[in-house]
């Protein structure tokens, strides 16, 4: 089969890779029918150490790539049950077992029986199939055929609107909330409609590229505000009458938007962080949270854990979360869809394999 793997910063390619087969009763195998390139994976796209050459034969193995998936089932395990071959599922961005207490309790991002795509000898979703632990507690099967129109809007299920959604969850909000999300990538303009659909009374979106804050204008963003650093917070104040705001749904991930969020949440307020925090030295002392009381929440969002409550409205159409998408290739141009959401010329790029409907 072919599959996407990671060299290196830029360094993205589509290889030969052996068909996944299955390894325990428990295991699934999926055909890829669409997949995705998360934002996520641009931090390592940056800044991953070479494992190879430019060009030519790697010196290293690659990283499979892509934990965003929708497909086929082509076989099951023994021990498999509630799923049959031919189902279309969607796959959460980390597989578990759901029946532990922890997966009980909603956490399937800590399952012990579970992990992430790409670890463990488990394959990358930018592919043509995938191997599935835990299939029975991972995969969700979907009351639509391969071809619907409805599969990007699906395929967010497996992260970027599950994860919108647990960045508003996790903040507590009501219908009284003034919430600011910071960031415009897919992740913060699905918190926007996330936090419109739990009844936000006012939503700020900190973001300056126009396509996408028009976008999040259409999911709920009341104010959008461009300006970044001490000019945002000031603006941000502006606009709560220098109270700051209720929530913020922090989607980015660097040190300065964790920044910005302290800058702007008021006494008694909530931080949600859902972008992947690329530095360890955030302050959380007296002067930045614990004297007015600010918590601070979020983390890896257990999707698994929303879909159920998430997929009627997709169904239904009464949201369009598939709309973030804005660029498709087929697999084998995966790294030109690496390159255009670095580039910024694109928001979020679907990859649909070769000879899927």
């Amino acid at each position: 089969m072919r599959a996407t793997f990671l060299y290196g910063a830029g360094d993205v390619r589509v290889e030969n890779a052996p068909d996944p087969v299955l390894r325990l009763p428990t295991d699934a195998i999926v055909r890829i029918v669409r997949s995705c390139v998360c934002g996520s994976d641009l931090h390592p796209y940056r800044s991953m150490p070479t494992s190879g050459p430019a060009s030519g034969p790697a010196s290293g193995p690659g990283v499979p790539m892509g934990h965003e998936f929708i497909g086929v089932i082509e076989e099951l395990g023994a021990e498999v049950s509630g799923l049959r071959r031919g189902d279309l599922v969607v796959a959460p961005f980390a597989y578990a077992d759901n029946t532990c207490d922890l997966c009980r309790e909603g956490l399937h991002t800590s399952c012990p029986n579970g992990g992430f795509w790409a670890a463990g000898g488990v394959g990358g979703g930018q592919a043509e199939a995938i191997r599935v632990p835990q299939a029975a507690g991972t995969l969700v099967r979907l009351p639509v055929g391969e071809d619907s129109e409805l599969l990007p809007s699906l395929l967010t299920l497996a992260d970027v609107y599950g994860t919108g959604h647990h960045a508003a969850r996790q903040a507590r909000l009501t219908p009284r909330s003034t919430v600011a999300v910071i960031g415009d990538g897919a992740v913060g303009l699905l918190a926007v409609l996330s936090a419109r659909r739990l009844g936000a009374e006012r939503i700020v979106l900190m973001g300056r590229h126009d396509e996408r804050t028009k976008l999040g204008i259409d999911f709920g963003a009341t104010d959008v505000v461009p300006e970044r650093g001490p000019e945002g917070v000031e603006r941000v104040r502006e606009l709560t009458g220098g109270r700051g705001v209720h929530a913020v749904l922090e989607a980015v991930g660097h040190l300065d938007a964790y920044e910005t969020a302290f800058g702007i949440v008021r006494p008694g307020g909530v931080i949600s962080r859902v972008g992947v925090p690329q530095y360890d030295d955030a302050p959380i002392g007296f002067g930045s949270l614990f004297g007015p009381n600010v918590t601070l929440t979020g983390g890896p969002a257990p999707v698994r854990a929303y879909i159920a409550e998430l997929l009627p409205g997709v169904l239904d159409g009464t949201v369009e979360p598939g709309r973030v998408f804005d660029r498709t290739v087929g697999l084998e141009q995966t790294p030109d869809g690496y390159r255009s959401m670095n580039d910024r010329t694109a928001l979020k790029v679907l990859i649909q394999p070769q000879g899927a409907p």
